[in-house]
């Protein structure tokens, strides 16, 4: 009996103690890395999960230590769009989709990730699945029904018209039973495949008590990461936000966006800022980014939207308080809008976009202030002129600047900080307390 009672004590200190490296290890790829999202039916000519493997190691290069894969799940045939239908219109929550590979292939991602000091999270389509899902047969009580009982795609609930997501059937959170399988179903890629944790779609769209099941069950077998695709501003609010590690800085993106567009300006900026520090937990971290998979297809490149400013405002996404977003192909200067419904692929041309992105890295590994850390200062430097912005990071004595011209002019400026700074970009001195800068020209000064 007591070398029985001896083997599930050191078997509890084992768990507690791997809980903590697990956490620990969660924490470190938080708070220095970069997030990279995988769309693998275009990130490769092949379409295929071990085109993408045999390249993870470049990612080191990138900074990144947090991969996102897009869905990786079969995709309905039934009412599908397009010919290859959405990643988003799930058949089965516990399969792979065999254009990509089968499950060693997946295996083999995974364990190539984490020899490289990475962590993949999965995107999880929890709101609604593909017509063909065998629930629609098995269990129709698990989805939204209309007046006439029949099964709905998901509805607007402001206008109470479909938002055109004609290929997916609406789940029904009302059903416990549902929402269980679906929590057995995302346990299920953690305790056979060893994935990190999940990138949850439309969060906003399923309540935050199930998501607060979720989390916590996924918790009892490793310290997951959680990213919630919205932010307190959506359905939800801020009680769903703050369940999640992460959460998109949707509003500071279309800011930025807005900022090239030449209707907003640094004052929005400077507010956006504020208000994420007034609204969030300490705790809680933004992702900043220019593009992701929606923004590349419906609303364009980041050529298209930011023009010369693009890597000015990749920069920026990274100085931001939070962790930025690289969306696969920016860092070959991707200039093409990825097919959503059918095959593509990123042509990895030589690019001084990689280079750009590794510069980045380094100095964001270079410099602890960079990190995401409670105790680093987070400053808005106000200057006369709204077309450029200028930030500090500072902590104890240490500080850094980010300057920038968000405009297509020469623009002079002065501030009250004396002295000249090294500029990490190009390794040149430069002087923030008087200067010019051309089009956006942007430092991140030492």
């Amino acid at each position: 009996m007591k070398k029985i009672l001896l083997f599930f004590l050191l078997m509890i200190i084992s768990c507690d103690n791997q809980n903590e490296l697990n956490d620990t290890f969660k924490l470190n790829n938080i708070k220095d890395g970069v997030i990279y999202e995988v769309n693998i039916r275009q990130y490769s000519e092949s379409g295929r999960f071990d085109d993408f493997t045999k390249d993870i190691y470049k990612l080191k290069d990138l900074g990144v230590k947090i991969i996102w894969l897009m869905p990786i799940h079969p995709i309905s045939k039934v009412k599908r769009k397009g010919t290859l239908g959405s990643y988003y219109s799930i058949s089965d929550y516990k399969d792979v989709n065999p254009e990509f590979g089968n499950k060693q292939d997946f295996d083999e991602l995974i364990a190539e990730a984490h020899k490289n000091d990475m962590l993949v999270i999965l995107d999880w389509v929890a709101n609604h699945t593909g017509w063909d899902h065998h629930w629609i047969k098995t269990n129709p009580e698990y989805y939204t029904t209309n007046n006439k009982g029949e099964i709905t795609d998901p509805i607007n609930p402001d206008t109470g018209e479909s938002w055109g997501w004609t290929d997916v059937a609406d789940l029904n959170f009302d059903n416990m039973e549902m929402q269980n399988e679906m929590i057995e179903a995302m346990e299920y890629w953690v305790n056979e495949h060893n994935i990190d944790g999940y990138r949850a779609d439309a969060a906003h769209s399923c309540p935050p008590s199930f998501w607060k099941k979720s989390i916590e069950r996924l918790n009892n077998i490793k310290n997951v990461i959680m990213l919630a695709e919205s932010d307190g501003y959506h359905p939800g609010g801020f009680e769903l936000i703050e369940m999640f590690d992460m959460s998109y800085n949707w509003s500071g993106h279309h800011v930025l966006n807005n900022i090239a567009k030449k209707e907003n300006n640094s004052d929005d900026l400077s507010f956006n800022i504020n208000r994420n520090y007034k609204d969030l937990s300490a705790e809680h971290i933004l992702m900043n980014f220019t593009s992701n998979h929606d923004e590349n297809t419906w609303a364009g490149t980041v050529f298209d939207r930011y023009g010369d400013g693009a890597k000015t405002f990749g920069a920026l996404t990274y100085f931001l308080p939070g962790i930025p977003l690289i969306y696969n192909g920016q860092e070959y200067g991707l200039e093409k809008r990825l097919e959503f419904f059918e095959k593509d692929f990123i042509p990895k041309n030589k690019s001084d976009f990689y280079n750009f992105y590794s510069i980045l890295n380094t100095i964001k590994k270079e410099n602890h202030l960079l990190n995401i850390d409670p105790e680093v200062k987070f400053e808005i430097i106000e200057l006369e002129n709204k077309n450029i912005v200028c930030f500090k990071r500072s902590k104890e004595n240490d500080s850094m600047y980010f300057i920038a011209n968000l405009s297509n002019d020469t623009l002079e400026f002065e501030t009250e900080i004396k002295g000249s700074f090294k500029t990490l970009i190009n390794n040149t001195i430069y002087n923030l307390g008087s200067n010019k800068l051309k089009a956006w020209e942007f430092h991140i000064l030492k």
